[in-house]
């Protein structure tokens, strides 16, 4: 591998998504190209038929078989691994389908094996469309679930990063009734754990962490929900602290994202989906990234959807994926500080 420039493998998404034209852009784009050498994970037709349709101009990579990943090693220029997982004259941009979940999947285990494997440095993915995984008959919800499982991990968690906040979840995919029973001491001590170690890898510095508690005023000490911040969140914050962590909650969740209280974390814990993601994406959306933490392989992403009210139309923008890539090359080179962008 190239120590200067990591092999970084991409996957494509969800083939009816914007997945297929943002890594177009980002094969030709020379903020990728100076720090990692792309190798996307797709269909070589379907990039084609992109293409023409969105009047993306033409971009320079090389294609090998996905039954070749020998043409992976010291690869120096932009490659396709074409997957072969689709027709892709039956594609209907911006609708939903089983075969083009299945595809998305396909790519991801690709890139997976290919890192597991030491052919790139790391993954960074486009959007899946988690309806059309279901329909193919994909059991895992997201990305998240997917690289854990099929990596073996004992535990991770997902974690949104950009300049202005930074936050971890400690559940993600599931309804909000089946949040607390999700929840335990080890469960938030791991997310903390997971959270911190990141953080001082991409800060270079001992970061502070927030925890956020689940009920309104967090709990207002039993008033508001059976207790979960005094079962949950204070042992874990008790012992992460122990742990030599510099941590402070539970955090009244309605207040923790103000301006004045979230610039004083590095990160900040949150106990389910939403609650890190509205505030995350109401102020970096288009350049946040979605980073799998636990992982013995690096794996990042986009912080959006498929968005298949614009899929093939050229109006996509990159800037997340850059940001994905930026944040997994930093990563691959094992630099101690930096940012997003």
């Amino acid at each position: 591998m190239n120590n200067q420039r990591p092999i970084l493998g991409l996957t494509m998404g969800d083939p009816a998504g914007i997945g297929p034209e943002i890594c177009l852009r980002a094969l030709g784009e020379p903020r990728v190209l100076e720090h990692c050498t792309p190798v996307l994970f797709g269909d070589v037709a379907v990039l084609g038929r992109v293409a023409k349709t969105a009047n993306i101009p033409a971009t320079k990579y090389r294609t090998a078989p996905v039954a070749d990943f020998s043409a992976l090693f010291h690869a120096s220029e932009p490659v396709v691994v074409d997957c072969g997982a689709l027709d892709a004259a039956s594609i209907v941009p911006g609708q939903i389908s089983a075969a083009c979940g299945k595809a998305g999947y396909t790519y991801i285990e690709h890139a997976i094996n290919a890192a597991l494997a030491g052919k790139i440095d790391g993954v960074v993915t486009a959007p899946i469309h988690k309806e059309s995984l279901s329909l193919s008959g994909v059991k895992f919800p997201g990305h998240t679930e997917i690289f854990t499982a099929l990596t073996g991990t004992k535990r991770s968690c997902m974690m949104l990063y950009s300049d202005v906040l930074t936050v971890s979840m400690c559940t993600t995919h599931i309804g909000y009734h089946e949040v607390p029973g999700k929840l335990s001491v080890e469960r938030v001590l791991n997310v903390i754990e997971l959270t911190a170690q990141a953080m001082r890898q991409l800060r270079g510095r001992e970061p502070l962490i927030g925890v956020c508690g689940l009920n309104p005023h967090a709990g207002e000490h039993g008033l508001f929900g059976n207790r979960e911040e005094e079962s949950f969140v204070e042992p874990a914050v008790k012992t992460a602290r122990e742990h030599g962590i510099r941590v402070d909650g539970p955090l009244v969740p309605d207040a923790a994202f103000t301006t004045g209280q979230r610039k004083k974390f590095d990160a900040i814990v949150t106990l389910y989906h939403d609650q890190g993601h509205i505030p995350f994406k109401m102020l970096a959306f288009d350049t946040g990234v979605n980073i799998t933490l636990g992982l013995p392989i690096i794996r990042t992403s986009v912080d959006h959807g498929t968005a298949f009210d614009i899929a093939w139309q050229g109006k996509a923008q990159a800037t997340s994926l850059y940001a994905a890539i930026d944040v997994a090359a930093q990563l691959a080179l094992g630099k101690s500080k930096g940012t997003a962008r």
